[in-house]
């Protein structure tokens, strides 16, 4: 039986190999994707830089409101969602107690007062027997002491009577502002503590002003420069299909910090004409507008190198113009610059061709100044580039290039 199925199994194989060799030679790969461009026409664009970061939206003012003193919540009128006027009552705590001790104070400030006129009495009787010499000094002193102790304990009562009674206005806790009720963590006839006792009181509502909203956003540290407060932005909302609305850069933080392994500024944002379907945590896209040029000649940014000249020791952008079959280096002046193009305002005109990666005959020429620099004189290999033998620094995204000091560049190229 083993004998029979290592046979059948030999069979199998030797007909694999058989139509394989007759069928297989046929078969040939697929033929890749078309090759990318290496050259580009010098057009008349308009090009927009703007830079792109999202936030979270909050209320501009939220407070987490909380009772001054110890007490039980008697009246809890409003609920989640409920829009509040300034002034009006958001909760009451019971009162009965400090009523009684107000009550209490009252008594005993009418005692103090009754006890005072009876001192007042007696001093000004003391007064006139001492001056007929019918009492001693020591006498009169006594009186005087009386009527001194009888007007302190008056004094007394009524700053306890004045303490009562501004722990009587903090039994009642109204809306600051305009606001919307966020939470309520508790429920009608709950006790609760004050914001000076343990952990600062017990919080009985969220509340929030959502006619005035706000993002936070997390700006990245090479966008930062570019920024300005009061600059308008473009908000889209992510969970609201289609809406788009203004916001104003109110502020940005002056102390980077990191988040999501990224460092930047907490960039605050604030909203004008707020849409009713927009609600605290909602996600947030933020366009804000840098720079743009309207109507220019542009290519593509990968066509643009930049080079510090040895002997001026300048930086200097230049890109290389098809003249024939061969490509000249020319320098040209780069004004806007978006992720995709750069405005050029001095050294082509529209129509010319522009090479997107490094030239065979400036490849070569790199070749060889790499072979001279190798130690011993010898042959080095051809350095390898990502972009078709591209080498050297591609502009990046500016708003402005007139200037003399050094600007911003990148290894490699740009796509």
């Amino acid at each position: 039986m083993k004998k029979f199925l290592v046979l059948i199994t030999l069979v199998v194989v030797a007909a694999g190999a058989v139509w394989f060799f007759q069928n297989g030679r046929k078969i040939t790969p697929v033929e890749g994707a078309s090759k990318r461009p290496t050259t580009a026409i010098v057009i008349q664009t308009n090009i927009s830089f703007a830079v792109n970061a999202a936030g979270e939206i909050s209320p501009a003012e939220q407070v987490s409101v909380r009772p001054e003193i110890n007490g039980k919540i008697e009246n809890l009128p409003v609920d989640v969602g409920d829009r509040v006027k300034k002034g009006a009552l958001l909760f009451k705590l019971d009162d009965k107690e400090l009523q009684q001790q107000r009550a209490s104070n009252l008594t005993d400030i009418e005692r103090s007062q009754l006890s005072l006129e009876k001192a007042g009495r007696d001093l000004k009787r003391s007064q006139e027997l001492l001056d007929e010499r019918l009492i001693s000094q020591e006498l009169f002193d006594d009186t005087k002491t009386a009527f001194d102790l009888a007007k302190n304990a008056l004094d007394r009562s009524q700053r306890d009577l004045a303490i009562i009674e501004e722990r009587l206005t903090k039994t009642e806790v109204r809306a600051p502002f305009d606001c919307t009720v966020l939470i309520r963590p508790v429920s009608q006839g709950q006790a609760v503590s004050g914001s000076g006792g343990f952990n600062s009181g017990t919080e009985v509502l969220t509340i929030a002003d959502l006619n005035s909203m706000v993002i936070n956003a997390h700006v990245n540290q090479a966008d930062v420069p570019r920024l300005k407060s009061t600059q308008s932005v473009e908000v889209t909302v992510e969970a609201v299909a289609g809406l788009r609305v203004t916001g104003v850069v109110e502020r940005i933080a002056p102390q980077a910090t990191l988040k999501n392994n990224i460092k930047g500024f907490a960039t605050r944002i604030l909203l004008q004409n707020v849409d009713e379907r927009i609600r605290p945590g909602m996600t947030a896209n933020i366009k804000i507008p840098v720079s743009s040029a309207d109507n220019v000649q542009a290519v593509p940014l990968a066509a643009v190198y930049t080079e510090r000249n040895a002997d001026s020791g300048q930086y200097e952008r230049f890109v290389y113009v098809q003249v024939g079959d061969a490509f000249e280096k020319r320098n040209v002046k780069v004004g806007v610059a978006d992720y995709f193009l750069a405005e050029i305002q001095e050294g082509l005109t529209q129509g010319e061709v522009v090479a997107l990666e490094l030239p065979k005959e400036e490849r070569d020429k790199k070749a060889k100044q790499a072979a001279g620099k190798r130690p011993g004189g010898g042959e080095a290999a051809r350095p390898k580039s990502n972009s078709g033998g591209r080498s050297g620094t591609a502009v990046t995204p500016a708003t402005g290039t007139n200037s003399t000091a050094a600007p911003a560049v990148r290894s490699g190229p740009a796509r």
